[in-house]
């Protein structure tokens, strides 16, 4: 079976859909580059500058869920909207800003924008497609462009700080943004649950607080916050087990593509992120390379990230989720583990950039279809909360990776023996983790049909 073909309308929804995606990647990783001019123009000190980060993980994970759902309840295309607006108020904001808590609130802000759109934006690209191929393409392009856009603002963050100032990593954003606003009611359609439903609110503030707690502990390594945190998700999972209209059908989680997808997608993004972590320290306090040629080692191999993106899609179509995601993960892991091997030398940069390189490309694969198979077993009408959970995936799983492994790096009196360390544990939890989802995915056969007909995570290979 061929897939379908693509309207004008469709393309249409791609390019703006898309767009915003790409506009979000890149505006994270330009503002990275230019945080230490931000930190001495506005007054905000040295040990404070992880605070501009912070300010803005925080919503954006512990937003993404409730947000997700209301666009289900409420109109995706009203929630994507109202986050674009919002980013560009924010970016207006963050370039006149004079002092640190103007610059603070307007990457809180930021953050609320993209709990705002990102979700919203996946199932308006979900809900547009219905032949699962073409889905998968179209999500493959959303990986690509993801991954470009992080790439894009690496590579040339510093030229523009360098040409805009500090404050143009801000306002580039506002155009952008006033013309996702203008094209996005002409293209895409508006929706909505076709039964009116009362948003859960005991729900929807448990979550939020538990989401947000737990953010705050990550990044903070703040035991208490990550112990409440916790504690309040227990009680929204008993509040929606006995919610009438609960904001996150938990039974969601039971389906195997939702909760083998997700845990893929924790796997993936805190292994990738912690391993980039680690890599930068090797290449800054071990090799003491700039940053500037730091960012060319991980600039250059981020285009096969984009490659990566663009043909997880036809991966998937002619091999089902199941083994690209797997085949993601193992690809990951195994051009991880030559970096035990790293040394003293400049010369290992050549060790480090082609496996970087191909690593890069299965991580993006992999990202990819774990966002088939988490996504691909879910209607239409929880398409927020689905799409919702894979965003607070990359979320949490890009935040909790970094503290864990800058720990097992701390564990060693050495820093290359930290670093040695760190790349054994990365490598031997991703192939654990791949060989548990592997069995996991597999396709059950039961002798009584189920109640209720779903369609298969693998259905992408159909």
């Amino acid at each position: 079976m061929t897939p379908q073909k693509l309207t004008s309308r469709q393309r249409l929804t791609i390019f703006v859909l898309l767009g915003a995606s790409f506009m979000l990647a890149a505006n994270f990783s330009i503002l990275n580059v230019a945080l230490p001019q931000v930190g001495e123009a506005v007054g905000l000190e040295v040990s404070g500058l992880a605070w501009v980060a912070t300010a803005y993980a925080l919503p954006a994970a512990g937003f993404t869920l409730l947000f997700g759902r209301i666009g289900d309840l409420y109109g995706r295309r009203r929630m994507f909207l109202g986050g674009i607006a919002v980013l560009a108020v924010a970016s207006v904001l963050g370039g006149l800003a004079a002092n640190p808590a103007m610059l603070l609130s307007a990457r809180a802000l930021q953050g609320v924008a993209c709990a705002m759109a990102i979700p919203n934006a996946l199932s308006l690209l979900v809900t547009s497609f219905s032949d699962e191929k073409l889905r998968a393409r179209v999500l493959g392009i959303n990986g690509a462009l993801g991954a470009a856009g992080f790439t894009v603002g690496a590579l040339v963050g510093g030229t523009i700080v360098g040409i805009l100032g500090w404050r143009g990593a801000f306002l580039i954003n506002v155009p952008m943004a006033i013309l996702a606003l203008v094209v996005t009611p002409f293209v895409i359609r508006a929706s909505r649950a076709t039964e009116r439903v009362r948003l859960d609110v005991p729900g929807a503030v448990t979550v939020t607080l538990g989401l947000l707690a737990i953010a705050y502990g990550v990044t903070n390594a703040n035991v208490y916050a990550l112990l409440g945190g916790v504690a309040m998700l227990v009680v929204f999972w008993f509040v929606e087990k006995r919610a009438k209209a609960p904001l996150a059908a938990v039974d969601i989680l039971v389906r195997p593509g939702v909760k083998w997808g997700i845990v893929a997608g924790l796997v993936l993004f805190a292994m990738e992120i912690s391993l980039i972590f680690v890599m930068t320290l090797y290449l800054q306090k071990v090799l003491h390379l700039s940053p500037f040629l730091t960012g060319l080692a991980f600039g250059v191999p981020g285009l096969a990230a984009v490659a990566g993106g663009v043909l997880a899609g036809r991966f998937i179509a002619s091999f089902g989720s199941r083994k690209v995601l797997v085949a993601g993960l193992l690809t990951q892991t195994a051009f991880t583990a030559p970096m035990v091997l790293l040394g003293m030398s400049e010369a290992w940069v050549w060790l480090v950039v082609p496996a970087l390189f191909v690593g890069f490309f299965g991580f993006v694969a992999g990202t990819v279809a774990f966002m088939v198979t988490a996504t691909s077993s879910v209607p239409d009408s929880q398409q927020g909360l689905a799409t919702g959970l894979t965003t607070l995936v990359d979320e949490v799983g890009s935040t909790i990776g970094v503290p864990i492994f800058a720990a097992i790096v701390a564990t060693q009196a050495n820093l290359l023996d930290g670093i040695h360390l760190a790349v054994i544990v990365n490598v031997v939890g991703t192939v654990a983790a791949a060989v548990v989802i592997w069995f996991g995915l597999r396709p059950r056969r039961t002798a009584t049909a189920p109640a209720v007909a779903e369609p298969s995570y693998e259905s992408a290979s159909a």
